[in-house]
């Protein structure tokens, strides 16, 4: 029990009770006069103060709250001595208590006269609960910052962000997930994520995922990177990368997943798949083409025997029954060459060059190079060429690698076609438009309409696995419209057994050629000048001599040497008007044969032919180049060799 507190001598009478009863209450209460002068505190006022009633009673808010607190009372004893009740809240500095939040109520009080003559003050200190509201409220912001974060990041996030309750209902679907599903948020929420982005084949292992976690069993794909296929709003299917992890809200559990489309990542690696094993298969073409080619050169030396002495024998079998048998030896011959100068075209690496070109020649060697190919696969080809076809600007190797490429294709089209299994290659000019022509169509199974837009894209096929790259067309096309032509697939009606098969056709402009060398034609061979010798030097004694006996006939002096060593003993003890010589030789071969020449006789040095087989090779490419010396490919017909000598010993 408080002891009463010490009152003035005009309350002390009237209130002695009171003050026992304010003692035991919590709030702050006060008695002021219009200056602001104590006249009564209660215990938690006096505590609050950190006064005793008689060192408080009688003073001023000016002692005890200072002159700040002094200076606001006025103005407002002015509406409590007016009858007016006053209440405020606010912080407040206190001399023993420092700053405080306080709740004040200022009521009137009237004396027996109905005047007022006091104020009572009421007061509570809410510092505490003002400071946990603070705090509260700090907390509240800051889980309001942090969700707006989380919101910020979530929403903005490039990977698409699901997460679902215990049931596996969409709890979360934020804006990458709206465009990466073709969903809208408030579609996705509250469903299934089975129904959403789950495909059906997948949706009853999922479901099993779920039921055991709810049994409490360790969770067995939290944490990892899955390749996984996810489902668009769509139907279509598409690989997805997830991350999925657990969180804890409120006691329950929830299923967050981050997801990444792989679709172009998929479609990347399978474009860089597919240049690979383009560039393994070209490398096998590669290789493949190197033994070829090799295989070629050492065809050349034998194979030009064969069509040279054919085609001496056929001339002296002319007028005989013989003549026809020779003639057909020196035909396959023939064909024999063009194959290996086809072979070597395909296999020679070497810039872009353009030279009149006649299409049918490059059919022709196509057809010959194929013709085994063809005829063992079942399939009948026939040819219907325009005759005289005009000439074409063009280079002849790229162009005739697109003949190749149709012919080719059209081959593996018929493939376990039933017979009878047809390809036709045809020629022809549009007069109209100036174009030539060339169409290769075949009776197979056709083009179907949903690939015909894309069969000239790079690395599509048609094809079974291991049978093609994708490369052919494009790269035909490409060499077409590099030749200001176009290469097109056109239209096919069904035939009577319903196959529609495909039909490629060619467009080349008709255009002047650059200046060339023409032809050489066949001449009548005309007897050389007496005085005219000539060295022919070959390691191969049968080319030598075969050389010879052509030259020999056409009234040349010939002199061989089977080595260039032997070459150059015979240059310094006779005299020789043209040299005719290999450039692959095992000693001194041609080229050093003709540095030689050129410091001991320069004049002939500028009068050397090299016949060679070795076209292939970069270094003799150089060297001929730079010499300036005209060069005979091998094998070589008999009115070939004579017309390069003769322009070889024509006076300058």
């Amino acid at each position: 029990m408080h002891e009463p507190n010490f009152l003035s001598d005009a309350l002390a009478a009237d209130l002695p009770l009171l003050t026992r009863v304010l003692d035991g209450v919590p709030v702050r209460v006060g008695v002021l006069d219009r200056p602001g002068r104590y006249h009564y505190a209660n215990a938690a006022a006096l505590e609050f103060l950190g006064l005793k009633a008689e060192e408080l009673v009688g003073r001023t808010l000016l002692d005890v709250r200072g002159p700040e607190i002094q200076a606001s009372w006025a103005p407002v004893a002015e509406r409590v001595f007016a009858g007016e009740t006053v209440t405020w809240e606010g912080w407040s500095d206190y001399v023993t208590r420092g700053r405080c939040f306080t709740e004040e109520t200022l009521r009137p009080y009237r004396g027996s006269g109905g005047e007022v003559e006091l104020v009572i003050a009421y007061a509570r200190d809410l510092t505490d609960l003002k400071q946990q509201e603070q705090m509260l409220l700090d907390q509240v912001q800051a889980l309001q910052r942090a969700e707006q974060l989380k919101a910020a990041i979530v929403d903005n996030a490039l990977a698409a962000i699901v997460t679902t309750d215990a049931a596996g209902l969409v709890v979360e679907f934020n804006p990458a997930a709206e465009a990466m599903f073709g969903l809208s948020r408030a579609q996705a929420l509250g469903r299934p994520v089975s129904e959403v982005i789950i495909p059906p084949r997948h949706r009853q292992g999922h479901q099993a995922g779920l039921d055991r976690m709810a049994r409490g069993e360790e969770p067995r794909l939290m944490g990892q990177r899955l390749q996984l296929h996810a489902l668009r709003a769509d139907g279509t299917e598409f690989p997805i990368e997830m991350v999925l992890w657990q969180t804890q809200t409120g006691g329950q559990p929830y299923y967050t997943a981050s997801i990444n489309d792989m679709s172009e990542k998929v479609l990347a690696a399978e474009v860089i798949e597919r240049q690979r094993d383009a560039l393994r298969q070209s490398e096998k073409l590669s290789a493949m083409g190197s033994l070829l080619a090799g295989v070629a050169h050492e065809l050349n030396n034998p194979l030009a025997i064969v069509m040279g002495r054919a085609s001496l024998l056929e001339e002296r079998t002319e007028g005989t029954p013989l003549h026809a048998e020779v003639r057909r030896i020196h035909d396959a011959a023939e064909r024999c060459g063009r194959i290996v100068r086809t072979f070597l075209n395909m296999a020679r690496q070497r810039p872009s060059e353009r030279a009149p070109v006649l299409l049918n020649d490059l059919v022709r060697g196509a057809a010959d190079l194929l013709q085994y190919s063809l005829r063992s696969s079942g399939v009948q080809l026939s040819l219907a060429l325009a005759p005289e076809l005009p000439e074409v600007s063009a280079d002849a190797d790229r162009l005739g690698q697109v003949v190749l490429n149709l012919i080719v294709n059209a081959q593996q089209a018929l493939q376990g076609v039933p017979a009878p299994r047809e390809l036709h290659i045809e020629t022809g000019v549009d007069k109209a438009t100036s174009l030539l022509w060339l169409r290769v169509s075949d009776n197979g199974p056709g083009v179907p309409d949903d690939m015909r837009e894309r069969i000239f894209d790079p690395y599509f096929t048609t094809k079974g696995e291991g049978a093609g790259t994708g490369l052919g067309l494009p790269v035909s096309r490409s060499v077409a419209r590099d030749h200001d032509g176009e290469l097109l697939l056109e239209d096919r009606r069904a035939a009577t057994d319903g196959r529609i098969g495909a039909s490629f056709c060619l467009r080349l402009p008709l255009q002047p050629a650059p200046p060339s060398v023409p032809r050489a034609a066949p001449r009548v061979e005309a007897p050389a000048p007496a005085a005219q010798r000539l060295l022919v030097v070959d390691d191969e004694p049968e080319i030598a001599d075969l050389m010879r006996a052509m030259l020999e006939g056409a009234g040349y002096d010939v002199i061989t040497a089977e080595s260039g060593a032997v070459a150059l003993k015979m240059l310094d003890e006779g005299r020789f008007d043209a040299v005719i010589s290999d450039l692959r030789m095992p000693d001194v071969d041609g080229a050093a044969l003709w540095r030689e020449v050129s410091e001991r006789q320069p004049a002939l040095a500028q009068r050397m032919l090299f016949v060679t087989g070795d076209t292939l090779s970069a270094g003799a490419q150089r060297f001929l180049a730079d010499a300036g010396c005209g060069s005979l490919d091998k094998p070589f017909a008999k009115s070939d060799l004579l017309a390069r000598v003769a322009a070889l010993l024509k006076p300058k």
